[in-house]
């Protein structure tokens, strides 16, 4: 096969595409220069897709023999990528750019660059697999080595996505075995560090970078009852389930902490309340898709593990597709057999039947397991 390599510039992708090469493809290597500052120095491990990390795709490129190039999606990441997280943040959700970029960078852009350009498929080092049911159909997996499994953020993937997918770390044990045979290949990655924090957000100030971006309105923190707690400067600076740094003037009558349980972009409120209103019942949302085949009657209900976090436990659940009360529109509702702890809407839902991804969605309204007042 003719393969597009996804580079960016650390160890797990610099030996997937060496492995496509070992297997006998025609392996080229592209990184994605995704800033709108090329400028910009990577630093410790914060970040990634800057001048270091392609210069460092470059040289694993070269150690390998394949031909490198660097496409500038910049355009396409700050309008898909960068200026949806922001209007998740306004709209009061919390949104997962790494899911964003996957599902129109990755995976929509560069994977139809590059059939165009006539490749087969894109390589990536992600840590999943793809695996052929007993009709052939394609199926994507959790990787063997559940501590590094990435398979959460691949849940936007379509089936026809899947169809031009290859993800050569999938079955390897542990991560350490890829830098071991990064290291014996020679590439200067070997030890490099994971990157993490969100990749626009270098300097990891998610809080200072949504005030300049978003803008800043002092409002109120109020109870579950709507009696007024407190004040804030910007209800973007509030996540579901955060306790540190609320400003309340009012301490809860049993004298407990309290933690946010909703923030309200309208009426630029937000909502406090007890630990344990932070549990849910219920989550739903609208946009959604099947990574593969779709259950035979999602219209019934059907067992799934539900996952919330790219590092959360799976819970046992049911999901069913009904329409919204609300829109009429279809949605996704899944019952967790135990409550759910601090679901935010903007997230995203993996569902999976086994190590199968199901598909996902992304979460619109949650239903609390303790009423108001209780």
């Amino acid at each position: 096969m003719k393969i597009l390599a996804a580079m960016s510039g650390g160890v797990d992708s610099a030996v997937a595409a060496a492995r496509v090469v070992d297997a006998g493809h025609e392996v080229v290597g592209v990184h994605l220069a995704l800033s709108r500052m090329p400028g910009t120095l990577r630093t410790g491990s914060r970040g990634c897709c800057t001048i270091e990390d392609s210069m460092d795709a470059q040289r694993a490129a070269n150690m390998i023999g394949i031909p490198y190039y660097v496409w500038d999606f910049s355009e396409r990441f700050k309008s898909d990528v960068v200026d949806d997280f922001i209007a998740e943040y306004a709209a009061g959700r919390t949104p997962n750019p790494c899911m964003r970029c996957n599902e129109k960078i990755k995976f929509a852009a560069l994977l139809e660059k590059a059939l165009d350009l006539g490749f087969d498929a894109v390589c990536t080092g992600h840590y999943a697999s793809i695996r052929l049911d007993d009709e052939g159909n394609r199926e994507l997996h959790r990787a063997s080595a559940w501590a590094k499994d990435q398979s959460y953020v691949l849940g936007v993937l379509t089936a026809e996505q899947l169809e031009h997918a290859v993800f050569p770390l999938g079955d390897t044990p542990s991560k350490d075995l890829v830098r071991e045979e990064a290291a014996r290949r020679g590439f200067t990655v070997a030890s490099k560090p994971d990157s993490h924090d969100i990749c626009f957000i270098p300097d990891g100030d998610t809080r200072g970078w949504l005030a300049e971006h978003v803008g800043s309105e002092t409002g109120q923190i109020v109870d579950r009852e709507g009696t007024v707690v407190g004040s804030h400067e910007g209800a973007h600076a509030y996540t579901v389930g955060q306790r540190r740094g609320l400003n309340l003037g009012v301490p809860a009558p049993d004298g407990r902490p309290r933690f946010v349980l909703e923030v309200k972009p309208k009426s630029n409120e937000v909502v406090v309340g007890p630990k344990e209103a932070l549990a849910v019942a219920e989550i739903a949302g609208q946009r959604h898709s099947w990574a593969g085949l779709p259950p035979r009657h999602p219209e019934s209900e059907f067992d799934v593990h539900v996952q919330i976090r790219a590092h959360a436990d799976p819970v046992p659940a049911t999901a069913v597709v009904s329409t919204s009360a609300e829109t009429g529109e279809p949605e996704v509702v899944v019952r967790p057999e135990t409550p759910l702890d601090g679901v935010a809407p903007g997230q995203t839902a993996v569902l999976y039947a086994g190590t199968r991804v199901l598909g996902q969605f992304t979460i619109d309204r949650t239903v609390s397991a303790v009423p108001v007042g209780a």
